[in-house]
This record gives structure tokens, C-alpha cells and sequence, in this order.
């Protein structure tokens, strides 16, 4: 069974930066997973960030984000990282990794089956 475990969170100033990590244990390396992680702002629906496919690491990116957040991953430590550059208020949110074992598009909620528990992020302006 897949365990996700996030950190990295907290409060930053607009400009400023912040890397999130998400440790997992229990995957199975087939090259069908992917890795996502999805963000929650108060009164709004979880939404796609960043996605990364196992076997080519393949990166997708919202829009919103694109040219600001890097998504990568650290195979020896089995862990993947979200870095957030030029940091916006508007990205102020709950940020979630998931894991997928194949199936389904690399945005959508759907495709991923184990979610971590969410990581506190806060940009003040």
C-alpha cells in the first residue's frame, strides 16, 4: 500500500520561494505511475499543479504555474519535490501530492488513488 507524507510548507512573502517534498514508500515502480501534485484554496476545488510520469519523467504543468514551479524527484530517497518560485497570494492553498498507478489524464483528481495530507501554504503580499 502507498504511503505519501508532505512537507515544506509555510508562510512566505510574495517573490519569495518554497520547495514541498513529498516522501513516498510502498510503490511499485511500474512504469504506468505518476506522480501529481494538486492544490486547495478555502471555498475552491482541488486543482491540478504539476504531474510527473514515472517512466520518462514526463513534466505537466497548469498554466498558472507554468515557468514558476518546478516539479521533480530524488529516486534514491523516493521522494518528489515541488519548487514554487515567484510565490503569488493567489497561490496561497493546501498543496497535496498524489500517486497513480496508470490510468487516466495527469490533471485530473480522478486518475490518482492515494493522497497525502496536505501541506499548508500561505503568501502574503
Amino acid at each position: 500500500q502507498v504511503h505519501l507524507v508532505e512537507s515544506g510548507g509555510g508562510l512566505v512573502q510574495a517573490g519569495g520561494s518554497l520547495r514541498l517534498s513529498c516522501a513516498a514508500s510502498g510503490r511499485t515502480f511500474s512504469v504506468f505511475e505518476k506522480m501529481g501534485w494538486f492544490r486547495q484554496a478555502p471555498g475552491k476545488e482541488r486543482e491540478f499543479v504539476a504531474a510527473i510520469t514515472w517512466s520518462g519523467g514526463r513534466r505537466y504543468y497548469a498554466d498558472s504555474v507554468k515557468g514558476r514551479f518546478t516539479m521533480f524527484r530524488d529516486n534514491a530517497n523516493d521522494t518528489e519535490y515541488l519548487q514554487m518560485n515567484s510565490l503569488k497570494p493567489e497561490d496561497t492553498a493546501v498543496y497535496y501530492c498524489a500517486y497513480s498507478a496508470g490510468g487516466g489524464t495527469y490533471n485530473s483528481r480522478l486518475a490518482y488513488s492515494t493522497w497525502g495530507q496536505g501541506t499548508q501554504v500561505t503568501v502574503s503580499s
